[in-house]
C-alpha cells in the first residue's frame, strides 16, 4: 500500500501526464471543471472507492497510487480525447461502467455533458449511485441493468468501453447505441490502430476513437 498522502495536490501531480493534451482541450467547446475542484472531487471519489473496495470487489487494483494512475489517469486521458467531439448537452454512455471508469472522471472533467453509467451488477451499480450522491453529480444517471434492456431508439453521442468481459460482443452492442455521426471510444491493451493513441505512462495501453 502506498504511503503517499491522498491529497488533491498528490492527485494533480500523478495525473498531470494524462491531462497533458491541452490542444484537444482547447479545441473543445465544453466548459472544463476548474482544476482545484476537479482534484478535490477525485480525492473524495478515491476515498469512497477505497472504502467500498474493502467489502465489495470493485477493482483488483488496491494501491491508491495505482488506482489514481491506472483508473483515474486513463479515464481523464479518454475524456481529453473525446472532448473536442462533444458539445454542451451531449450524452455519453459508459458501457459496463464497473466502478465508474471512465464515466465518472469524464463527467467530473466535462460537467456540461450528460453521462449515463451502464452497469448490470447490482453491487457495482449501488456503488455508482452512492458515488453520484457523494460527488453531487446531478447530471449523471445510472442504468442498473443490461444495455440491451434500454428502450430501442435511445442513442448517445458517444459510447465508452473499458475492461468489458467480452470486448467483441460489447463493441457490437455498444455500436447500436451510438447516434449517427457519433463516436465509439475504447480503452484497451494489445495493439493500437490508425484511430488509436497510446496512453501516457504505458507501453501497450491505447485509447481508440472511431466515428460511426
Amino acid at each position: 500500500m502506498s504511503s503517499t498522502p491522498l491529497t488533491p495536490n498528490t492527485l494533480e501531480r500523478l495525473l498531470a501526464p494524462y491531462l497533458a493534451p491541452q490542444r484537444e482541450l482547447t479545441e473543445s467547446k465544453l466548459r472544463l471543471e476548474e482544476r482545484p475542484r476537479l482534484f478535490s472531487q477525485l480525492e473524495r471519489y478515491l476515498e469512497l472507492l477505497l472504502r467500498w473496495n474493502q467489502k465489495t470487489n470493485l477493482t483488483a487494483v488496491r494501491d491508491p497510487e495505482a488506482i489514481i494512475t491506472r483508473h483515474f489517469g486513463e479515464s481523464l486521458f479518454a475524456a481529453c480525447t473525446l472532448a473536442p467531439h462533444l458539445a454542451p448537452g451531449d450524452t455519453v454512455l459508459d458501457f459496463g461502467s464497473g466502478a465508474g471508469f471512465p464515466g465518472i472522471p469524464l463527467q467530473l472533467l466535462l460537467p456540461e455533458v450528460h453521462v449515463t453509467l451502464g452497469e448490470s451488477q447490482h453491487k457495482k451499480a449501488a456503488f455508482l449511485r452512492e458515488a453520484l450522491r457523494t460527488l453531487d453529480l446531478q447530471q449523471t444517471a445510472v442504468h442498473g441493468g443490461r444495455i440491451e434492456d434500454l428502450p430501442q431508439g435511445i442513442t448517445f453521442q458517444a459510447v465508452t468501453l473499458r475492461a468489458v468481459d467480452d470486448p467483441a460482443l460489447a463493441e457490437q452492442l455498444a455500436t447500436k447505441r451510438v447516434a449517427p455521426g457519433g463516436y465509439l471510444l475504447s480503452l484497451h491493451g494489445g495493439e493500437g490502430g490508425q484511430d488509436s493513441k497510446i496512453i501516457p505512462e504505458s507501453r501497450n495501453r491505447f485509447v481508440t476513437l472511431k466515428r460511426l
